[in-house]
């Protein structure tokens, strides 16, 4: 799956510039069953970091207000948007009609046994499975993923084969992470589903992806 806003000039303006992660980054030619992902924190992290989407840069979000931390490298997939084509497929999944994208690229946790001391950084991974996270209307999918050739978890292929423990500690990170005082979030996880489907997911916000920003392909290639 090339990456064609790096197809020449944005190769050539990485030489002189750091690549913007959400767009500048390839998303991998065996994609979607082995992507480069961009990770924004780590488990060690007591702050919640997110890229700014306009710059590139890493920004502190937020404190984290409570003990829970992630607990997995947690961060994006280059070139992948929610929009229509990842929340049709929400609803044709839960039966509902309402749920837009939450217009963000697809988040991705990855499982390694590794201890990762920073975020701001490219790993290659393997899709495994994932949850159909719903925040409000909002599809929110959060795709759960290896490290490829990690010493221990590469011997999981499907979300399935996991331990217990280790989903419902994702599951509750994941229904947890924006609880602020006072304040009543409307998050849900309806599904854990597995590998097929986060390739479907990944494929249908490549396609949202390249909807959203055909004119900056545009751009790009005629310049």
């Amino acid at each position: 799956m090339p990456n064609k806003l790096m197809d020449p000039i944005g190769k050539l303006m990485g030489l002189r510039y750091k690549s913007h992660p959400w767009h500048g980054v390839e998303i991998g030619s065996k994609a979607p069953e082995l992507l480069t992902c961009y990770i924004e924190m780590v488990p060690t992290d007591t702050v919640k970091y997110e890229v700014d989407k306009e710059s590139g840069y890493l920004r502190i979000d937020r404190p984290q207000k409570y003990s829970n931390v992630v607990p997995a490298l947690y961060g994006f997939i280059p070139q992948t948007y929610s929009a229509k084509q990842v929340a049709d497929f929400c609803n044709e999944k839960t039966g509902r009609t309402d749920i837009i994208g939450d217009g963000d690229p697809v988040d991705i946790c990855v499982l390694t046994e590794k201890e990762i001391a920073h975020g701001d950084i490219l790993v290659r991974a393997r899709p495994i499975g994932g949850f159909r996270m719903i925040d409000s209307n909002e599809a929110d999918d959060k795709i759960v993923a290896v490290l490829n050739n990690d010493a221990f978890y590469s011997s999981f292929n499907d979300i399935s084969e996991l331990p217990e423990l280790v989903i419902d500690r994702l599951k509750h990170y994941f229904l947890t992470y924006k609880d602020l005082p006072g304040k009543q979030i409307d998050v849900e996880i309806s599904h854990v589903y597995g590998r097929e489907e986060a390739y479907e997911v990944i494929n249908r916000s490549v396609e949202d992806y390249h909807n959203k920003f055909q004119n900056l392909e545009s751009f790009l290639r005629d310049v």
